[in-house]
């Protein structure tokens, strides 16, 4: 390749310095710092599973380790400076964004509509308008609210939602409803003019506008990118529409292309703005601190991108049968300085943090410095999961 190459080491410090891991963890984590954090990493995917803690929590403790959750909570439900939407994945975004997701509402209109009448045999299509006029008229309500009568599964999965739930979800999906609140993680939905201030809900961009912000917020965030990569990074445009922006980009000399060193030697071409290589090559290591990571943090949702920059092949084990896993069904990501040195089983169990397992990366050794720091990591995961001490299990350190 005759691109200049950006080495591995200053990808992957220039990589977690945009995704707010470059510095020490501190700061309130809340108010208008929070803000900050999330308006850095462009949106924080929100998800169910709470072992240790939600996803969307561990992201924000591992950038602003005084966080707490009702300081998100309060972003939400009471500043409505931020708001629950889609993007690869449901995910809490800056409100300012909201008017660039109205072109994502009315793409999924029609998509959803197919798709889920497949699904359901067209059976929500009729429950839309009843749902829309029962929260225009009696308020606020979640998907249990809806629906009497309906035959319902008995988990409430994906695979066995009610009809008015389905149109409930279709409603906020395609912007007709928004996320009022969560009552223990369960949506509250009103109609979206309730919901989101004056000032972004009656703001419209052409769409043209929409995919050329996107691109280059994405861009930003990353750092360096492919067309594919910019497209998924708020699956708010396309990937022709990306590549379209990418060739008119490069042509009129706003972005630059590059070679990215992967972590086997190999190199990948990518897109930077004109200054990103120098920038990259005057970034100073990181400290050494130990980081424990949500499975869904940013610097990992690309789990091929993850296994090219730092050599780390993570995935979520959940559908695996039990006796094929090599790691537990839901294990998280360990981090120190600028690499990713292992992946750990812990849980909490009342006022005990339970360590079940950790398992180093190959070639990581784990001395007493390491070992030392990894503690004090999970010492620090202990307060935060409101637990009074950490547990370690017999032979919770595996063999690497």
């Amino acid at each position: 390749m005759s691109l200049p190459v950006l080495p591995n080491t200053p990808a992957r410090r220039l990589f977690l310095g945009r995704h707010g891991l470059a510095e020490a963890p501190t700061g309130p984590g809340k108010g208008a710092d929070l803000m900050g954090v999330i308006a850095a990493l462009g949106f924080v995917q929100v998800d169910s599973v709470n072992t240790l803690a939600r996803a969307h929590d561990m992201i924000l403790w591992s950038r602003r380790q005084r966080y707490r959750p009702p300081a998100l909570g309060h972003l939400l439900h009471r500043d409505r400076q931020v708001f629950e939407h889609w993007t690869h994945d449901a995910s809490v975004i800056p409100i300012a964004h909201f008017p660039h997701w109205r072109h994502r509402f009315e793409r999924d209109r029609a998509r959803l509509a197919d798709r889920w009448r497949d699904w359901q045999g067209g059976d929500f299509l009729a429950e839309v308008d009843a749902v829309r006029d029962r929260i225009a008229t009696r308020g606020a309500c979640g998907s249990g609210d809806v629906g009497d009568g309906e035959a319902r599964g008995a988990s409430g999965g994906w695979w066995d939602w009610h009809p008015s739930k389905t149109a409930l979800e279709y409603l906020w999906r395609t912007g007709e409803v928004a996320v009022l609140r969560r009552e223990s993680f369960r949506k509250i939905y009103d109609l979206t003019e309730r919901v989101i201030p004056p000032e972004h809900l009656n703001r419209h961009h052409p769409v043209e506008e929409t995919i050329d912000w996107a691109c280059t917020a994405a861009l930003d965030r990353l750092g360096f990118a492919t067309s594919g990569e910019l497209a998924a990074f708020w699956a708010l445009v396309s990937p022709e529409e990306a590549r379209a922006w990418c060739a008119a980009a490069h042509s009129a000399g706003r972005i630059e292309e590059i070679a990215v060193e992967c972590v086997d030697g190999s190199l990948r071409r990518a897109f930077a703005w004109p200054g990103t290589l120098a920038e990259a090559l005057d970034l100073t290591a990181p400290g050494a601190r130990v980081r424990i990571l949500s499975p869904f943090d940013p610097v990992l949702r690309d789990r091929k991108r993850a296994a090219r920059l730092f050599g780390f092949d993570y995935r979520i084990e959940i559908f695996v049968p039990e006796a094929q896993r090599r790691y537990g069904y839901y294990v998280f990501p360990v981090m120190e300085g600028d690499a990713m040195i292992g992946r750990i089983d812990v849980k909490r169990q009342g006022e005990v943090l339970a360590v079940t397992a950790f398992w180093p990366e190959a070639g990581v050794r784990m001395g007493k410095g390491r070992r030392d720091r990894l503690a004090a990591e999970l010492d620090r995961a202990a307060v935060f999961a409101g637990c009074t001490r950490v547990e370690y299990a017999p032979g919770w350190l595996r063999a690497g």
